[in-house]
């Protein structure tokens, strides 16, 4: 039986689902097993019904945050030191071996690109189009300067070709991915594109995502790829829908804050609809939110479809896809740029519409609800969407390339 061993970053719940999704549609003749440092997600490993091997050293609150301001470009400092990726490297090595791992997938776990090459295991990424190395290179907007007049675009050009630069040249990725390279006498990661390539990358999009670019061939389109999360709906959530008022979905996944949480909550609550928000993980105690915002634990997503009327959603791959693949339009935010791009993908289709986050507390941002909640165009958009999606599972595609390769 050949052991595929699943690396998510185990605080970030799109990777963790998605690293689910596949270890599900692998075939009887290999067994899938988990590792990681955080233990924000675990449970869903757990309940999943898939071993996990907890390593070490892991993260502080103030390191993950810190890596959460590198990853989104508030930050020019990361936590990776050289000691932090030696040893995780080192652990890391040491499971593969242990397990006879005959295959690595990942998530953003960059340690993994150093520890399964040193072992010579190959490597997969299932991984959204944006921000992958031939997106850059060949995008010439990249949508980092809102907005659709001759200035803004101008801008947004010029924004594209510096961070071309600074993404798939500038010698920018911490040190210590270079001097642990060597010691593991594998290619040094010296560029941020470089921190996000695999073996082979599983692209998990679209087809129209994907039209006038060209794919190295260790690039392959498998569709896409969301949470089915094992847990029951609220009661509150079929009492809402059957309420007069438009029902609006607020997920802002695992890598939103408690300021922004609060700010949608605060202009959702003006609206005259119902908010469905899975959002407590971000709330203190004290927090209050309006009384037609029902704040929840994290919900079965993927079975909201017919029972919300639209959605606001900070723009991860993860919440995206199950919006389109569940035909509910959607507000995006985007708090960074893969997020961004997963939103303006949308905006393309008609079932989407973008804001900034720095928006929402203004009057654009209200506009957009209630635009998507309304909408026939919308409405129309996101039905015929939703009939692409059920054509697609980006899970068994990734799962029978992987079991090819294992096999060949």
């Amino acid at each position: 039986m050949a052991v595929i061993v699943f690396a998510p970053v185990t605080f970030n719940l799109a990777e963790t689902t998605r690293m689910i999704e596949v270890a599900r549609a692998l075939g009887p003749s290999h067994r899938a097993e988990f590792m990681g440092y955080e233990h924000d997600f675990v449970h869903l490993i757990s309940d999943a019904g898939f071993p996990y091997r907890a390593l070490e050293p892991a993260w502080t609150a103030a390191q993950r945050t810190q890596a959460l301001d590198f990853d989104q470009g508030r930050a020019i400092r990361s936590p990776f030191t050289r000691e932090l990726v030696a040893a995780r490297v080192d652990a890391e090595r040491r499971l593969i071996r242990e397990l006879g791992a005959s295959a690595v997938v990942i998530g953003s776990n960059i340690t993994s690109l150093l520890s399964a090459r040193a072992e010579r295991v190959p490597l997969f990424y299932p991984v959204p189009f944006a921000l992958t190395g031939p997106q850059v290179a060949q995008t010439r907007r990249m949508h980092l300067v809102h907005g659709s007049g001759i200035l803004a675009r101008a801008a947004d050009r010029v924004a594209t070709t510096a961070f071309r630069w600074l993404y798939t040249r500038a010698p920018v990725a911490p040190r210590a991915f270079t001097s642990v390279a060597r010691a593991n006498g594998v290619p040094p990661l010296r560029t941020v594109a470089s921190m996000l390539e695999a073996d082979v990358n599983l692209l998990t999009v679209m087809p129209w995502e994907l039209d006038g670019y060209d794919l190295p061939d260790d690039y392959r389109r498998v569709g896409p790829m969301f949470a089915h999360i094992d847990a029951p709906m609220p009661s509150v959530v079929g009492e809402l829908a059957a309420a007069p008022e438009p029902l609006v979905y607020l997920g802002l996944g695992s890598s939103a804050d408690r300021r922004l949480a609060l700010a949608a909550a605060e202009v959702l609550g003006d609206l005259p609809v119902n908010v469905v928000a899975p959002i407590r993980h971000y709330l203190q105690p004290a927090d209050e939110v309006p009384p037609n915002v029902h704040v929840t634990d994290l919900l079965p997503a993927h079975r909201l479809g017919g029972l919300v009327d639209a959605a606001v959603l900070h723009g991860g791959q993860g919440t995206v896809q199950t919006a389109c693949a569940t035909g509910v339009p959607f507000v995006g935010l985007g708090l960074q740029p893969e997020q961004v791009w997963n939103i303006e993908v949308c905006v393309g289709q008609g079932n989407a519409l973008r804001v900034p986050p720095k928006r929402v507390g203004k009057p654009d941002f209200r506009a957009a609800v209630e635009r998507v909640s309304s909408d026939p165009a919308m409405r129309e958009a996101a039905a015929r969407v939703r009939r692409e999606f059920a054509r697609e599972d980006g899970a068994a595609a990734s799962a029978r390339l992987i079991e090819a390769a294992v096999a060949s």
